[in-house]
């Protein structure tokens, strides 16, 4: 039997304890030794997927011929940089990856204002200085440049249209913020790296009186008269500006250009009823299936049954809890390979108790049947086990490279279910088990074990 049976125990309560800490918690608030005044905190609020709480899910594709070679850093860069724009418009929990060689999926739950998101995850964000002479271009105007955009020479870019002169792109920008003017309007304030101020100071100082224009992906955002030469590397882009667009605007050029051009080729809104719904019947699902399991598992094994039951809970509880500190954002399909590593937790304590009842019937005492089921059980749950942690393990490789979401989810949830399951049958049934036979050595084995 099991010697150090109390330190076990402990350990067992001390999991439960945290665990129900961080179950029943949205944040978690843990003393600072090194700032009594400021306690760090985690939020650890259950994080749900596209399919749950509704949302945009959208496939991008890189906007280049066939036969264009795109590199696979180019693709992780445009990746990042989309991330990064989302982010700072205040859009949470977005997942974004590459899919393939040429795709990037991007699933944005809960978002409300899609079109917002879709408009700029997409452009390039190329900003242009344009040389216009004095020609001035109404703002929308769509122009051509000598600066070649991804994809092409400047010599295609300039085939067959008039073409302005690029004086600088946003890549000299090492600063941009939004601000507003004595009347209230709202301006892109910038600041330019050291080289990228030498060239603007000298070319406004040669072109005084004449046209700067600036253009966003070849669209004219505004085309100001200069007025005197511009030293130091700072300005401001004026123009009909509202809030958001001038958010939208600064975000574009603080996260950079893309260093590919982007096509939306699928995008699929799914509605916050919808996902409620499938929430509901998932839970409703995993409930109805614990009961089964629990009343099977108390009617066919008795005794060790129960302490399987509450085995199975502990091992829920902990799941659940993991799931929110890591966190994991839950899906449909996550929430399978969950229901699915707690068959595997079923399935390990079958096992043993098989096991036992092999040993009672063979005239063992309970104390040795127990031991000889556990050792003669180890290692057909390790080999299980294994199994499926090394098929989650190709599942995660395929869902990452691919860009397959749900596959990525369930093969996560199954692989922390079943480690977690692991845990639980060999060490939590055990010990409890263990506890429960130390005050209580029932003589009628057939009653009490199903023998």
């Amino acid at each position: 039997m099991i010697r150090n049976l109390w330190p076990r125990l402990g350990l067992i309560l001390l999991i439960t304890a945290l665990s129900l800490w961080i179950s029943l918690s949205n944040t978690l608030t843990i003393p600072n030794p090194f700032n009594p005044l400021a306690p760090l905190q985690r939020d650890v609020t259950p994080r749900l997927g596209l399919d749950l709480q509704g949302g945009l899910q959208v496939l991008l594709e890189a906007d280049l011929p066939e036969n264009a070679e795109i590199s696979v850093a180019d693709m992780e860069v445009a990746r990042s940089i989309m991330e990064n724009r989302t982010n700072a418009l205040g859009v949470s929990e977005n997942l974004l990856q590459v899919a393939g060689e040429r795709r990037i999926v991007g699933e944005f739950p809960g978002l409300q204002d899609a079109e917002s998101v879709l408009a700029n995850i997409q452009q390039t964000g190329l900003l242009e200085f344009v040389d216009t002479g004095s020609v001035f271009l109404q703002p929308g105007t769509i122009i051509k440049t000598d600066f070649a955009e991804a994809g092409e020479t400047a010599a295609e870019a300039a085939e067959g249209e008039v073409v302005y002169r690029t004086i600088m792109t946003g890549r000299d920008l090492t600063n941009v913020q939004v601000v507003t003017d004595s009347l209230g309007s709202y301006q892109i304030a910038f600041t330019l790296s050291p080289e990228g101020a030498i060239i603007f100071g000298n070319h406004t100082a040669a072109n005084v009186g004449q046209i700067l224009t600036i253009a966003l992906d070849k669209e004219v955002i505004s085309s100001p008269r200069i007025d005197s030469a511009i030293y130091g590397g700072e300005g401001v882009i004026t123009g009909q500006f509202t809030a958001e667009e001038a958010n939208a605007f600064a975000v574009q050029l603080r996260y950079g250009s893309l260093p590919i051009p982007l096509k939306i080729v699928e995008t699929r809104i799914i509605g916050p009823t919808l996902g409620e719904d499938s929430l509901n019947k998932s839970l409703v699902a995993g409930l109805v299936g614990m009961i089964i399991v629990m009343l099977f598992m108390g009617i066919y094994y008795r005794l060790p049954g129960f302490v399987a039951i509450v085995s199975i809970l502990f091992y829920a509880l902990v799941a659940f809890a993991l799931f929110k500190f890591i966190p994991v954002t839950l899906t449909l399909a996550g929430i399978a390979g969950f229901l699915l590593s707690t068959g595997s937790a079923l399935d390990a304590n079958i096992l043993i108790f098989e096991r036992i009842k092999e040993e009672l019937r063979n005239g063992k005492t309970i104390i040795q049947a127990i031991d000889l089921g556990w050792i003669r059980a180890r290692s057909s749950i390790l080999d299980s086990n294994i199994a499926t942690l090394i098929t989650s393990g190709i599942l995660w490789w395929f869902g990452s490279t691919f860009g397959a979401t749900i596959v990525k989810g369930f093969s996560l949830t199954l692989a922390l279910g079943v480690g977690i399951s692991l845990f639980t049958a060999i060490f939590v049934t055990r010990s409890l088990l263990a506890l429960v036979l130390k005050y209580f050595q029932p003589e009628d084995l057939e009653t009490w074990f199903g023998i």
